[in-house]
């Protein structure tokens, strides 16, 4: 994986965005919730206007893991009022990390994690925090590795299912 490398994605790369994080949402969560939710769920989240706002948010920031000019996973983070949730001014939001199924196991989400410590180091965030499904174990598992422990929980809405998130932090 020595040619994998992380690039800061911007509003050219909206098309590309959208197909990876539909593939990786699809390939982590389709076995698991039904057609319709799943449906909805990636038409709504990956829909070209959001994708394009969020990409022109100053207090968004999206990066591509590439792999011989593959596009195989990807990052996305919030400061500010750009937070899925009102946390301190001072904190940035790990939204998604998602990988290409292919690639899972071979250090990529720990590629674009080190982006999101190098990102909060600049930003001088005092704290990461993120949610994450409490049934997507592989995940959870990955974030308390790398010190992030649970402070709460929330409703993450997949269509008509209601889900819960564990709210995870790392202090800085």
């Amino acid at each position: 994986m020595n040619s994998l490398e992380i690039k800061k994605a911007t509003v050219k790369d909206l098309n590309v965005l959208q197909f990876i994080g539909r593939q990786t949402f699809s390939e982590t969560f389709a076995e698991v919730n039904s057609e319709e939710n799943m449906i909805k769920y990636l038409e709504e989240s990956f829909a070209t206007e959001k994708l394009t706002a969020e990409l022109n948010n100053p207090n968004s920031y999206f990066y591509l893991a590439v792999l011989e000019n593959k596009v195989i996973g990807y990052l996305k983070l919030n400061t500010s009022n750009a937070q899925t949730e009102k946390q301190a001014a001072d904190a940035l939001e790990i939204e998604r990390i998602y990988v290409a199924k292919e690639f899972h196991g071979k250090k990529v989400a720990q590629a674009l994690y080190a982006q999101a410590l190098q990102t909060a180091e600049k930003l001088k965030a005092t704290y990461i925090w993120l949610g994450v499904w409490e049934k997507n174990f592989r995940a959870v598992s990955f974030y308390t590795k790398n010190g992030f422990v649970q402070f709460d929980t929330h409703i993450f809405r997949l269509g008509d299912d209601e889900q819960t998130d564990l709210l995870m932090k790392k202090t800085l």
